[in-house]
């Protein structure tokens, strides 16, 4: 088959095959490309979807984009299971086999040493939302008889909505503390956007733990035993992942 070669990841090789009805890509099942010790994850994809123009077109396309993503992940999700991928970034597009071998000896020092440093270790993903959050209405829940009594509801709404915001503060805190004592390493990302992420609820911590993967049964009871300790905050546990969040540079 023709065309562009797409990369998912570079790690080192691994001998257990991936799932022979694997898709990648544009439909095209992935292969290993070896270069002084490193594999690079590819699969070829069309010229008329992936050259630079057209690729930069479709990454404004919501649908295409999301279908694009979802096979990339896919491909990373199975190396997760054989091995430690070091994925590269979604639309990592070259023209043959040679341009893939150029890449990896240019980056083969970043490379060799981040894949040292995340060898059997895997990404947790934990976010605390806070699902009871108190919106102010325009109008207080009990008529008011009075001006005064009326900037007296208003400071008891207030009050109470800056207590739930500083329990949710204190939880957070803390678990990302107890969190990361236990893994290797850790990120706090920026909250995340409702508007993109859909999720129910104001999302208060949003943190990567990376954690060997032996100790992976442990750090999911950690976070199961923190569930329900306050009520009205909702703890979301995602992975094991690729450690997208500790790749650093060699991305």
């Amino acid at each position: 088959m023709t065309g562009l070669r797409y990369v998912y990841a570079v790690c080192r090789p691994f001998g257990t095959p991936l799932q022979s009805q694997l898709s990648g890509v544009a439909g095209d099942p992935p292969r290993a490309l070896t270069h002084h010790g490193l594999v690079a994850v590819v699969s070829h994809v069309p010229e008329r979807d992936f050259a630079e123009e057209p690729l930069h077109a479709h990454l404004e396309d919501l649908d295409w984009l999301t279908e694009t993503a979802r096979a990339h992940q896919g491909v990373i999700d199975a190396l997760t299971t054989v091995t430690t991928p070091l994925p590269l970034r979604l639309g990592t597009v070259f023209r043959d086999d040679s341009g893939v071998r150029t890449m990896m000896e240019a980056r083969e020092g970043d490379f060799q040493s981040t894949l040292d440093r995340l060898e059997g270790r895997v990404e947790w993903g934990v976010k605390v939302y806070a699902e009871s959050e108190q919106q102010e209405s325009p109008r207080p829940a009990q008529k008011a008889t009075s001006g005064r009594d009326y900037l007296r509801q208003r400071r008891m709404q207030t009050r109470s909505h800056e207590e739930m915001w500083q329990k949710a503060e204190h939880f957070s805190n803390r678990l990302h503390e107890n969190l990361s004592a236990f893994a290797e390493d850790s990120r706090l990302h920026p909250p995340q956007n409702p508007a993109l992420s859909k999720a129910t609820g104001r999302n208060v911590m949003n943190a990567a733990y990376l954690v060997p993967r032996a100790n992976s049964e442990e750090f999911v009871e950690l976070v199961d035993r923190t569930k329900g300790d306050v009520p009205g905050l909702r703890i979301e546990l995602t992975g094991p992942w690729a450690a997208y969040s500790f790749a650093g540079e060699a991305l």
